[in-house]
């Protein structure tokens, strides 16, 4: 059982910030910034794209209800940010999305590396094949 699931649980303790029948949103232990919130849909799914339609809704509903428990905080924008594979920075095997607030000057841009030169014909042509 992953770590995720065992919070959900509740053999693990977490600083529950928002929770429904599908979603539970707590506070990361590593936080990036002041209110940076992990939310898990409570059925343990590995990827995104495993989700089905029905409670991927739900579980996007959740992030958005956490996003608005978290305004208390006054920050100035946020991240939200999702991780797919390990070769995508994916640390937990769960499904999880990071909200991390954003507060003016607090120099934690999140930002795209090196743009790469990439034919998008050739990339369109091997999608739509």
């Amino acid at each position: 059982m992953c770590i995720f699931c065992k919070i959900v649980n509740r053999e693990i303790p977490a600083k529950i910030v928002y929770e429904d029948e599908n979603v539970l949103a707590f506070l990361d232990i590593n936080p990036r910034n002041k209110g940076h919130t992990l939310v898990v849909p409570k059925k343990h799914y590995e990827r995104f794209d495993e989700m089905p339609d029905e409670e991927l809704c739900n579980f996007i509903k959740g992030v958005k209800k956490t996003v608005n428990i978290l305004k208390k905080l006054g920050f100035n924008g946020y991240n939200i940010v999702n991780n797919n594979g390990k070769v995508a920075g994916q640390e937990v095997n769960h499904v999880h999305f990071h909200i991390i607030p954003r507060y003016e000057g607090d120099g934690e841009v999140v930002k795209f590396g090196e743009v790469k030169k990439i034919d998008l014909d050739e990339v369109l042509k091997e999608i739509k094949e």
